[in-house]
């Protein structure tokens, strides 16, 4: 058996969850077993278990409350590389009718904020975690009973009995000894209490002013702008960080646009944009200069031989990178369609971890807020990032004539242990010349 866990223990691992019966308990459970894929999703489905001869040993925990009409909400999966989140809100309150899989609570992890969805139909009985707890997967947070009703407003009624049992009571011949009183504070009137606030006046004239306590804030720093803070910073730590420059005339691009805009968006269901054209002449430039796409890894260096293009977006709760896959196979509207996929789900907050893991390069756009130019950061393990801009008309010499051409700024901040000069700039002079001249696309030159 000794022999068996050891060589289980070389191989690639693959997890099986079902739920099984047992009386008026139901258990979540799996078993490790070589050869596969692992997942940590639950499955309604039913599963044939393995027989009792099977050599690995099987894992059990609670996945429902002894009492057969109580079940329990638990903390799902969050993904290999997270232990642990923080209970950020609850979208329900006890009383409450929820539905199978219907979201009662968000966990806001490192990366994403993921949500805790109801086992069962019922009614929230309790919560048994609060907001602010960290929790992992496994962790029971709320009390469903299947058969409870939803509290209804009925109790209210009882409470405006109350209210108003105290409106016919008739102390209102009290307050006429009051009247006897009112003489005693006028006496008091007369106090010279104003000296004291000018010795106040002198101390601040010797003393800075700070601003009061209570026009100020202090709340809690959420885990996504926690994680994006530390990796922010370890790459300023790491990197050997250096940033060129090169602005691009935007004319035949944006007149490319125009043009097709309406048939593109008629064939392939999506809108024509600009950012398109940007990812396109990033992989034309990441196969001309390979060190641009490549990281280093200790002593080594690790060359990609495939494209995967980070695209930074910004959402409410922080700045996310959604990854493009394999984008080198791509054409204009497969990424146009996977850019607005990836950012719509950002902005819902229903991206998977899955889909912002890995990427060999960056480009963040923040052209779309006004910014007229930046110096980006490397996202790590990456070695480069690209950073578009507005667009601007300006005065340019354009065939030797000055005329007035819409332009963009491009930066690119590099690991200069890794890249030199010469291919940072042969990298960002490679873009300028797609996107000036998107002709040279068809013909690979």
């Amino acid at each position: 058996m000794a022999s068996r866990l050891v060589r289980l223990s070389r191989r690639p691992i693959s997890a099986l969850f079902y739920a099984r019966s047992c009386g008026a308990v139901r258990q979540f459970s799996h078993q490790i077993f070589p050869a596969g894929s692992d997942s940590m999703k639950p499955s309604r489905q039913q599963v044939k278990l393995l027989p009792n001869s099977s050599p690995y040993q099987i894992w059990s925990r609670t996945f429902s409350s002894e009492n057969a009409d109580e079940v329990e909400a638990v903390v799902p999966f969050m993904g290999e590389s997270i232990t642990d989140g923080t209970l950020a809100t609850f979208l329900k309150k006890p009383g409450d009718r929820v539905e199978a899989d219907e979201p009662i609570a968000q966990i806001e992890t490192d990366k994403v904020t993921m949500d805790v969805n109801s086992p069962e139909s019922g009614v929230i009985v309790k919560f048994i975690a609060e907001e602010g707890d960290t929790v992992t997967p496994g962790t029971k947070i709320a009390v469903i009973s299947k058969s409870a009703a939803p509290a209804s407003d009925t109790h209210v009624a009882p409470s405006e009995e109350k209210s108003e049992k105290p409106i016919p009571e008739k102390p209102a011949e009290e307050p006429k000894p009051a009247k006897t009183e009112k003489p005693i504070p006028k006496v008091e009137k007369p106090k010279p209490a104003s000296p004291a606030p000018p010795p106040m006046h002198k101390a601040s004239a010797s003393e800075p002013q700070l601003p009061p306590k209570d026009r100020e804030r202090r709340v809690p720093m959420p885990r996504l702008r926690k994680r994006v803070a530390t990796r922010l910073k370890d790459s300023q730590n790491t990197f050997a960080l250096l940033t060129t420059f090169n602005e691009v005339d935007m004319t035949n691009l944006m007149k490319l646009r125009a043009d097709y805009k309406d048939e593109f968006q008629k064939k392939h269901g999506v809108k024509l944009g600009l950012m398109s054209g940007f990812v396109k002449g990033a992989v034309s430039a990441l196969q001309n200069q390979p060190v641009v796409n490549a990281v280093i890894d200790g002593d080594d260096i690790i060359y990609r031989d495939y494209v995967d293009i980070s695209i930074a977006v910004g959402t409410p709760k922080g700045l996310v990178v959604p990854v493009l896959r394999n984008v080198e196979n791509m054409g204009f509207a497969d990424i146009e369609k996977n850019i607005n996929a990836l950012a719509m789900k950002a902005n819902n907050g229903t991206i998977s971890i899955d889909e912002m893991a890995g990427g060999t390069f960056t480009i963040s756009n923040g052209g779309v807020y006004g910014s007229l130019l930046s110096t980006p950061i490397i996202n790590p393990p990456q070695s480069a990032i690209l950073g578009m801009h507005s667009i601007v008309p300006r005065a340019m010499v354009y065939e030797g004539s000055i005329t007035s051409r819409p332009m963009m700024y491009l930066a690119l901040t590099y690991d200069h242990r890794l890249i030199d000069g010469r291919e940072a700039v042969f990298f960002l002079r490679r873009i300028k010349d797609i996107v000036e001249d998107p002709r040279r696309l068809l013909l690979d030159i």
